[in-house]
């Protein structure tokens, strides 16, 4: 027998069955990506609950705002602040933007409402600076302050109403966006208490900033843009 005789190709059997174990295996990847943005979308609703709750745990306790409470009256009642805000009653702009926003974190840490080391500060927090500012999942900076960077629903006004909000941190992938949206909120981008980010012109700068194409605008009413597939989305909580 010659040796193209001998030759023979695979079976249909054969074919299916690699067939079927390459299936099994992309769908396995598939499987794990989902895991993977689910988990981090759970992490990113966990760290909001668990900020909300030690922020009303601390007024309840203290009545006083976290940040806001100025740092020698709040280090008589918790040992080891060294900052804080002007006493105003609200989380805003004291000598800075930032002083309020980062002394929040030290005064809630060493209350012992959140986990963590925060020292406080005035100046824009650096990405190296992981002892002023919790990070989500995604590395991007959360924080806590009034502002009216987020984007209005259709009954409210251009900028809309100053209020607290949390920033959620910048670097969130918009698939992961819209389906935080889905769990915490009603799944859109300019309604509810989940907004996205300002896009421009933001008082925290660019951490306080998402992407302008982490939302399709021309639908009524915008989504969040699935398909441009943007990776620089930052959203707020609105409280």
């Amino acid at each position: 027998m010659s040796r193209l005789q001998s030759q023979r190709g695979f079976t249909l059997v054969e074919i299916a069955i690699v067939l079927v174990i390459i299936g099994l295996l992309l769908g396995g990847i598939l499987k794990g990506q989902e895991l993977i943005t689910s988990a981090r979308v759970r992490n990113i609703a966990d760290q909001n609950s668990g900020i909300q709750a030690a922020y009303y745990g601390f007024i309840d306790r203290y009545r006083q705002v976290p940040g806001d409470w100025p740092k020698d009256a709040a280090a008589q009642a918790i040992p080891g602040v060294t900052s804080g805000g002007n006493g105003n009653g609200r989380l805003d702009k004291s000598s800075t933007e930032w002083e309020e926003p980062l002394a929040l974190w030290e005064q809630l840490a060493k209350a012992g409402f959140i986990q963590g080391s925060y020292t406080g500060g005035t100046a824009t927090p650096s990405s190296a600076d992981t002892d002023k500012a919790p990070r989500n999942a995604f590395n991007g900076l959360m924080v806590l302050y009034r502002t009216t960077d987020y984007l209005p629903g259709p009954d409210e006004s251009t900028p809309p109403a100053e209020r607290l909000n949390l920033v959620l941190g910048k670097g969130i992938p918009v698939n992961v966006m819209r389906e935080l949206d889905v769990k915490v909120d009603d799944g859109l981008p300019g309604t509810g208490v989940l907004r996205q980010a300002a896009t421009s012109s933001a008082a925290l700068g660019d951490a306080g900033m998402s992407s302008t194409t982490c939302v399709d605008s021309s639908k009524t009413p915008p989504i969040w843009d699935i398909a441009a597939n943007e990776q620089l989305c930052n959203a707020v909580y609105l409280y």
